[in-house]
């Protein structure tokens, strides 16, 4: 057969349901192979949206999610969504064209070294010089893919290897199961948990497994030891919980802290240094750290923990769950007061109704109108603390931010790649308006894709995050404000309803309706940040030290 229907075939083999991106001439055997194939292709408007959709996928399924573009200018666009996969532990394949490599007649036109350039950002990258290694390399790029931790690998096609003729037989899945924890390390884990005076719990990204969550949701109900997420934890165990002590949005001086403060021992599941540190730690203190993960811990000047429980995390909890004790002697009690103040402060600003919107006030409205299940997805701007902080996560992957690369411009194609996985479950985009503008095109792709999502711009006409920086730096204001396009004219060309926020009392209704109408939905809500600086530098610091 021909080599590009060979490619296809193993990629069907692989149970791959959608390709995103943008084909060029250079793939358009692979086009036509897709074309007759099961796998259905979602054309995106940008290359980097499409990487954005395709590591979703990933994030959500735990497959493999796929992208395609050409070379040149399309591989390069790849770029940062590699990076974005990569470091958020997103399995995903991108797949490049490149000129024919035996010979060609158009010199180095676009021609660049694509496999050496995603190196750095990549677990795994090749070019396929024959039909023959298409089904090895295909097998290599999706078992590595999916190997902790998941990330991003790429396959270069070339397009007269694509076209050539070959009889090369697909190669079937080896069966592979993760190594567990040796039995010294749990039984060690156990003794420094039974012996601590206040253990504390705390979940990041690598414990959203959802055989991870059931064992940590029997720990928790087994000890009653309360539990702290990091931005990519949330929604692991129900944040409602009356153990939950809060979420690591900032990295010191937040409620929370005083709770990590007051822990002697903090069992760290899932958590690694790619995500901004969600505690300190310091030589002199006599905090000790478990690091439960799949892999041992990078370790750093603030990260160095005194005992490494490595393996299949959900396997590590079950063993440390089935033979730990709770203790009578336990003191717990000062993670609830923990708590208690923290929802205390919250709701002042929560029930403030000034105009243009608090983002506390608009993270509470979105958690009152987003059902259980609803997929939030969160592009990058200071608004992200707020939902980190603020925004109760009932179950894992709700709550959909990056905290690894934290890369403008994912929050709208996360949406739609979100909705792809889960078509009768709620979605919606929160986006600044600036990182909307980067990736704003895809809004043509949802209408086109028939979709029912709900995207909410907040808009402060600059750039926030950067400017709530700027401020805690004690600069003057400069060079980060810009205009807008109306966005509910801009949403109307393409096909979707706009709608502009005009009082804060409308915010929950609107959403609500939106939410419950089919089609795509932009809603223009003005934002007020004035008080970010105030509140998140100063006056949670100085309330959270009174505890």
């Amino acid at each position: 057969m021909k080599a590009s229907d060979l490619f296809v075939k193993a990629l069907e083999a692989e149970g791959v349901e959608y390709i995103f991106g943008i084909p060029g001439e250079e793939n358009l055997d692979l086009l036509e192979s897709i074309r007759s194939s099961s796998i259905k292709l979602v054309l995106t408007r940008h290359e980097q949206g499409a990487g954005f959709m395709a590591a979703t996928y990933g994030r959500l399924t735990g497959k493999v999610g796929v992208c395609l573009s050409t070379l040149g200018p399309g591989a390069t666009n790849l770029v940062t969504p590699a990076a974005y996969a990569q470091l958020g532990a997103m399995p995903m394949l991108m797949i490049t064209g490149q000129k024919p490599i035996k010979t060609s007649k158009q010199g180095r036109f676009q021609v660049i070294d694509v496999v050496d350039m995603l190196r750095p950002v990549t677990k795994y990258t090749t070019q396929v010089v024959s039909g023959e290694r298409i089904p090895s390399a295909i097998r290599e790029a999706f078992r590595i893919a999916h190997e902790e931790r998941p990330g991003a690998v790429h396959i270069e096609l070339p397009e007269d290897i694509a076209a050539e003729q070959t009889t090369t037989p697909l190669l079937k899945p080896s069966l592979s199961r993760r190594p567990i924890a040796e039995y010294k390390a749990i039984n060690r884990a156990v003794e420094m948990i039974e012996q601590a005076t206040s253990p504390l719990l705390l979940i990041g990204a690598g414990a959203n497994r959802k055989l991870t969550a059931k064992m940590l949701r029997e720990f928790v109900d087994k000890t009653g030891i309360p539990f702290v997420t990091t931005q990519m934890g949330k929604g692991v165990l129900n944040e409602s919980d009356k153990l939950f002590a809060g979420n690591t949005a900032l990295s010191d001086g937040d409620f929370v802290h005083r709770a990590i403060d007051r822990a002697d021992l903090i069992i760290n599941v899932g958590h690694d240094v790619v995500e901004k540190p969600p505690f300190f730690m310091h030589h002199d203190e006599q905090k000790q750290v478990i690091h439960v993960n799949f892999d041992s811990a990078a370790v750093d000047p603030v990260y160095f923990p005194q005992l490494e429980v490595v393996g299949d995390i959900a396997n590590s909890i079950w063993q440390i769950k089935e033979k730990v004790s709770p203790q009578s002697d336990w003191k717990l009690d000062f993670y609830k007061d923990v708590h208690e103040a923290y929802v205390q402060h919250r709701g002042e600003a929560e029930d403030d109704d000034r105009f243009p919107v608090l983002p506390e006030r608009f993270v509470r409205d979105v958690r009152k109108v987003m059902p259980e299940d609803g997929i939030v997805t969160l592009d990058n701007g200071v608004y992200k603390i707020w939902f980190a902080r603020n925004y109760a996560a009932y179950s894992p992957n709700t709550l959909l931010l990056d905290n690894a690369l934290a890369s403008m411009g994912a929050g709208l194609p996360s949406a739609i790649g979100a909705k792809l996985v889960h078509p009768d479950v709620p979605v919606m985009a929160v986006c600044g308006d600036g990182g909307f503008m980067m990736n704003s095109q895809e809004i043509e792709t949802a209408v086109r894709l028939k979709l029912d999502l709900v995207v909410v711009i907040l808009r402060d006409d600059a750039y926030g995050m950067i400017k709530w920086k700027q401020a805690h730096m004690q600069l003057d204001e400069f060079g980060l404000d810009y205009g807008n396009p109306d966005f509910v004219k801009y949403a109307e060309s393409y096909g979707a309803h706009g709608w502009r926020i005009e009082q804060t009392s409308d915010v929950a209704g609107i959403i609500e309706h939106c939410l419950k109408t089919p089609g795509v939905h932009v809603i223009d809500c003005p934002v007020d940040y004035s008080l970010n600086d105030e509140t998140l530098n100063r006056t949670i610091k100085k309330l959270s030290q009174n505890l």
